[in-house]
């Protein structure tokens, strides 16, 4: 009795670790583009679901890379802030998301501009649908053991 105790522990112990790891790191070098394909993906996503014009592109192409940029820079910033271990003041952290929502409100309404009702509504709806495929990924990941190289 105690022996098939054991092998049942021991089989389950190693079918436990026997499991793939996720790790964070392989996902994000599958994905690693220039900001000029990147930005080039993004336009053509949303030509193909949003039915852009020739001039809606450009005019899209210049806003999707001067948010990216954007981002990038506070990518960077945020790296920086935490390599460098500085806890920010609830000041500064609420200057942050000012800033951010001012910056996404700006957006918004310079896509409001460039698109036609119709497919701004298609837009609002594609971003809560990326949101709700944002949380399901991130529930994923929080019931497995994510690795960091």
């Amino acid at each position: 009795m105690k022996k098939l105790i054991a092998g049942a522990l021991l089989l389950v112990g190693m079918t436990g670790f026997a499991q793939e790891k996720v790790s964070l790191q392989d996902r994000a070098d599958n994905e690693k583009f220039t900001a000029e394909q990147r930005n080039e993906l993004q336009l053509k996503k949303l030509t193909l679901e949003l039915d852009l014009t020739a001039s809606q592109q450009k005019e899209m192409s210049k806003i999707i890379a001067e948010q990216n940029s954007k981002r990038e820079a506070a990518k960077a910033d945020f790296k920086s802030t935490k390599t460098s271990n500085k806890k920010l003041t609830a000041d500064e952290r609420f200057v942050m998301k000012n800033k951010m929502l001012d910056e996404k409100i700006a957006m918004k309404e310079k896509v409001k501009k460039v698109l036609t009702p119709e497919q701004v509504e298609k837009w609002e709806k594609m971003k809560k649908d990326r949101r709700k495929h944002f949380r399901k990924d991130l529930k994923k990941f929080e019931g497995k053991q994510i690795e960091k190289k």
